[in-house]
């Protein structure tokens, strides 16, 4: 029965294609339907097609709003620009972190199953005094959880225990994760969750999966620092209409040491009066990455948030990028 509705629910998503084909012209699918797919008409030169892409691309950056701090997500709903990760905190620390983090204005919230903090995580958020409302909250899937996705989501909620999940991620590619992901797709149209989105899926992960789903992720969560800069999967992701999200903002735990003193980094810094930590959280959002720094300490928490009172040159984005030796840490 639920295969059946999801081959539904995808004829009926062709057919309102074709409609918007034939009322607004092959050229205007992008404005008619939802915004976030590029279809080269018959009379389209592929350097306009390729022109059209990069205007996507474009675009995506241009909805990070510096004044709200927020960008809009391709199903219309807005997420704040700066946030707190959670991973390897737990019990009193992972309630007294997220309390400092709204407490300094934060947001944005990233948690997982994985983490074994959902709990903590929502207590912290319930007894904040902040409404429920302007708190938005990721959690995520682990591979070991697709096979029995809807309960896994229905768990997550009771576990976090604040109504609703924001956005719900699958954590990594995995067996069965088409399926997971369409248990996500139904839990936003029973309200259960507003946003799907991605975890650790790069440009052939991403190939071969989106065709195989309703809902286009909102967002892709990837590690993503000066050392790591993921310059093909970036705009790979912001030409779809997704939004891209870097974990280990500065570099993962056991390299933050040697990434603060990047010779080039503490340069900039100084320039702008800033620590490095900053910097690098600047350099993610003026490259269209939200950021969810790690950390326990609320000094650093509130230092991560201070990134909207000044800008990065150019030639500092490029002597960051420059920085660039495909150096992954993968958290687990």
């Amino acid at each position: 029965m639920t295969d059946f509705f999801h081959r539904f629910r995808r004829t009926i998503a062709l057919l309102l294609s074709i409609v918007c084909l034939t009322l607004c012209g092959l050229g205007a699918l992008s404005g008619c339907a939802s915004g976030n797919v590029s279809v080269m008409r018959g009379d389209e030169s592929q350097e306009s097609h390729e022109r059209n892409s990069e205007d996507n691309m474009t675009d995506i950056v241009r909805q990070f709003n510096f004044s709200t701090r927020t960008v809009e997500l391709n199903n219309g709903i807005t997420m704040p620009l700066n946030g707190l990760g959670t991973y390897s905190l737990h019990g009193e620390e992972c309630t007294k972190a997220v309390t400092a983090a709204l407490n300094a204005g934060v947001r944005l919230i990233d948690t997982a199953h994985i983490y074994g903090n959902e709990q903590e995580v929502g207590q912290a958020i319930s007894e904040s005094g902040v409404p429920r409302e302007e708190v938005f909250v990721i959690t995520k899937l682990y591979p070991d959880q697709f096979d029995g996705a809807a309960i896994a989501i229905d768990q997550a909620l009771e576990a976090l225990d604040i109504g609703y999940i924001d956005m719900m991620l699958l954590h990594h590619p995995g067996t069965n994760d088409v399926a997971a992901y369409r248990a996500i797709e139904d839990a936003i149209d029973e309200g259960k969750v507003r946003a799907a989105g991605l975890s650790n899926w790069y440009v052939d992960e991403l190939e071969e999966f989106l065709p195989q789903v309703d809902v286009t992720p909102a967002l892709v969560q990837n590690e993503i620092h000066p050392y790591y800069q993921e310059n093909d999967v970036i705009p790979y992701i912001q030409k779809l209409g997704i939004v891209v999200q870097g974990w280990y903002p500065f570099g993962g735990r056991g390299h933050t040491g040697e990434m603060f003193a990047d010779e080039t980094l503490q340069e900039i810094a100084q320039t702008h009066g800033k620590s490095p930590a900053q910097i690098i959280l600047r350099w993610n959002l003026q490259k269209g990455v939200v950021v969810i720094p790690g950390s326990s300490n609320p000094d650093h928490i509130l230092e991560n948030t201070e990134i909207y009172d000044f800008e990065l040159s150019d030639d500092e984005m490029a002597r960051i990028n420059a920085l660039d030796r495909n150096e992954k840490h993968d958290w687990y």
